[in-house]
């Protein structure tokens, strides 16, 4: 069993569950915390029987942003540190090589809504709240928001919601794009679960070619991205997989898939 001290760690099968536990300061997100966080995705990287990865956060929040009162005494150049700090661990999540699935069962502000985005999926409770109130503190969204909130909902509800700071409920933000789907709060882990385990049931190395190709090919124009996934689907016809899967199907049992 891995333990750190801000995030407890459960494996269920071959999903691993990471809790962001700082409930005390609505699972704030300060070095300590980013620390643990960075540690638990290089340790789960060297684990081949994790398939996916559910993140969650202890108590009301999810993660109710980064940590305002470590950051306001910092000085300009330990600001830059620590945001750039935060922001590759956010990519860290983002470009893991399996898919990670956020269960978003309460505040999800600031920090808290950029690791949101960093996720392949967001399931939220009935109950979550999402916002990214940093103009309000003098500052911007500095864990990727800027970026990725306006590729997932759009340039104008990006700038809508980063300019007012306006905090949305889990039915706003199915609507605009934000989350895939809301649950009741007693039904979100085992949503997740389900979710993952469908995910984990196909073949692994598909669903990492599919992961990269939508993640790089979004920063290439269309015929790029077109050429991109062609090399990956090619990959995939070169795997003992794609053998297996394609054979299940015709012979109508399911697939015994060895991630190779």
């Amino acid at each position: 069993m891995l333990i750190y001290d801000y995030v407890k760690y459960d494996k269920k099968n071959n999903i691993a569950i990471l809790t962001i536990n700082r409930p005390e300061a609505l699972n704030a997100l300060n070095q300590n915390v980013l620390n643990d966080i960075k540690s638990a995705f290089e340790d789960m990287k060297n684990d081949v029987e994790i398939k996916a990865v559910i993140i969650t956060g202890e108590g009301r929040a999810f993660v109710a942003g980064a940590d305002i009162a470590q950051m306001r005494d910092q000085s300009t150049l330990e600001g830059r540190e620590f945001i750039i700090f935060g922001q590759k661990v956010m990519d860290m999540i983002e470009n893991f090589e399996k898919p990670v699935i956020a269960a978003v069962n309460g505040f999800a502000l600031g920090g808290g809504c950029e690791l949101c985005l960093a996720a392949d999926i967001r399931i939220a409770s009935a109950k979550a709240k999402f916002s990214q109130p940093e103009v309000s503190l003098g500052i911007i969204p500095g864990f990727g928001g800027t970026q990725r909130l306006s590729r997932l909902v759009g340039k104008g509800m990006a700038k809508y919601l980063i300019y007012t700071g306006d905090i949305i409920d889990s039915a706003e933000a199915l609507r605009i794009g934000l989350v895939e789907k809301v649950v009741e709060p007693d039904k979100l882990m085992e949503e997740c679960e389900n979710i993952a385990n469908k995910i984990t049931s196909k073949a692994p190395v598909a669903i990492e070619m599919a992961k990269l190709s939508i993640n790089n090919g979004l920063n290439m124009d269309l015929s790029l991205g077109i050429n991109y996934e062609a090399e990956l689907f090619t990959t995939c016809f070169g795997t003992e997989d794609k053998t297996e899967g394609m054979t299940a199907f015709l012979e109508k049992r399911p697939a015994n898939f060895k991630n190779a």
